[in-house]
């Protein structure tokens, strides 16, 4: 609509077109208001009946609630509206009626599950606490961003329907291809990983990763948004200080330009940015730190995983953000790079918050003769992925990078219970649509 005003620049004397949805209507008998509500926030329409033409006030006052409407009027001040000031209407056109019987109620008035609420996310998304969800989403997506660029990585896209898994095994949507056989990614991690052997040298890619998991859990989805980083001529090491990097400009985001958002989820006062350095931790120390919290049936061993039960019992032991380092080789990829020094030891690392793990990274494996052993020691077909071992007979540089959850980040920010309130259309074992 050409000269649209939003309600929060509705200024006294002005003569104002705004727009938006019918938040609320309050009939008090010789007068009523329209609660009208934009994405800037909301406007008290007032509708005086013995001065106002009949039909003008039959309009305001009858349309249901959440219809769109159009209002020309003048802004007049109002101590005791809620914004301070108010529109006097000289007309209002339904552009488009809402059905009275809603499947959620937006005001928030009346609670709504997280099923109702995903089958209804357009309504969803009109609540002020969902909105600012996905606000502080975007921020935090940009925040990323710039910091990626500042340390000179560019942004790429990498294919999501390939001819073999960046990890083989079961955990892969086959498709139709023309045809052939062919599988929704996993992750950019075999390409991004190219992409430091050519004149690019260092990296960055946001996009989404499938997962063919039978997980059914409040972390877990089937499409998630992958936040991959990776650069040559930097180890292990130089990988996570990117990644803490990272992570820290967007707690530093929210921060700074969330504050409205952070206000309407009610954690303007208690929400922190990250001070200290997130420690690093062997993974020798973290199964004896576990095993000392004495929170396990069963205390671990060399060789094990670290099982939901652990990684919370050594969250809540160390406090914040940490890493897990060293890990045993055997537990990860084979592009993951030995310790030259000690070849049972990996390189890999993962990035945790008390609550859960958010990264997977390490140094990768340049060269051609290891990689190839690599991935017979974990019985995959080096034939298959010939399209990505063959660049390493032609100069890969030493290179490390890692994977970050989008949505296992937003959810630590901002303490959600359940991963699917982080992403707007999820995508689980029961959710294909919407």
């Amino acid at each position: 609509m050409e000269n649209r005003t939003y309600t929060a620049d509705a200024e006294p004397g002005e003569r104002v077109t705004v727009a938006g949805w019918v938040h609320e209507l309050r009939d008090l008998g010789g007068i009523a208001f329209l609660i009208l509500r934009d994405k800037t926030g909301r406007i008290q329409v007032k509708f005086a009946k013995d001065e106002m033409d009949d039909d003008l006030v039959e309009t305001g006052t009858s349309v249901s609630r959440e219809s769109v409407v159009r209002v020309d009027g003048t802004v007049e001040e109002e101590p005791r509206a809620p914004t301070g000031v108010e529109i006097v209407p000289e007309s209002v056109e339904v552009v488009a009626p809402a059905d009275p019987e809603l499947p959620l109620d937006p005001s928030g008035k009346v609670d709504a599950e997280l099923p109702t609420r995903l089958d209804n996310r357009t309504l969803d998304l009109r609540r002020d606490e969902a909105k600012a969800i996905f606000e502080i989403r975007a921020e935090v997506l940009r925040a990323v961003r710039e910091y990626f660029r500042e340390v000179d990585a560019t942004e790429i896209n990498t294919p999501k329907i390939v001819a073999t898994g960046t990890e083989g095994g079961t955990e892969l949507f086959p498709i139709t291809y023309f045809g052939e056989e062919a599988f929704m990614n996993q992750s950019p991690q075999l390409f991004k990983q190219l992409m430091v052997g050519s004149g690019l040298e260092r990296v960055f890619e946001i996009g989404p990763i499938f997962r063919a998991e039978e997980h059914n859990t409040p972390r877990h989805l089937n499409e998630a948004t992958s936040i991959d980083f990776e650069s040559a001529f930097i180890d292990h090491r130089g990988a996570m200080d990117a990644c803490e990097g990272a992570v820290r400009a967007a707690y530093e985001a929210v921060a700074e330009n969330c504050r409205e958002q952070l206000e309407v989820l009610g954690l303007a006062d208690e929400f922190e940015v990250p001070e200290e350095a997130f420690p690093r931790l062997s993974y020798d120390e973290a199964i004896e730190r576990v095993n000392a919290t004495g929170e396990l049936d069963e205390q671990l061993v060399w060789g094990d995983d670290l099982s939901t039960e652990a990684e919370k019992a050594l969250g809540r032991d160390v406090g914040g953000h940490y890493f897990i380092v060293d890990w045993p080789s055997e537990i990860k990829p084979f592009y993951i790079k030995d310790h030259d020094e000690d070849e049972s030891l990996s390189t890999g690392f993962d990035l945790m918050h008390p609550r859960m793990e958010l990264v997977s990274g390490g140094q990768r494996e340049h060269r051609y003769d290891e990689l190839i052993a690599g991935f017979e020691q974990q019985g995959l077909d080096p034939d298959a992925f010939e399209y990505y071992t063959k660049m390493f007979r032609y100069g890969m540089p030493p290179h490390a990078g890692f994977g970050l959850g989008a949505e296992r980040l937003l959810m630590t920010i901002l303490g959600l219970e359940n991963i699917r309130e982080a992403v707007l259309f999820p995508r689980d074992r029961q959710r294909l649509s919407p």
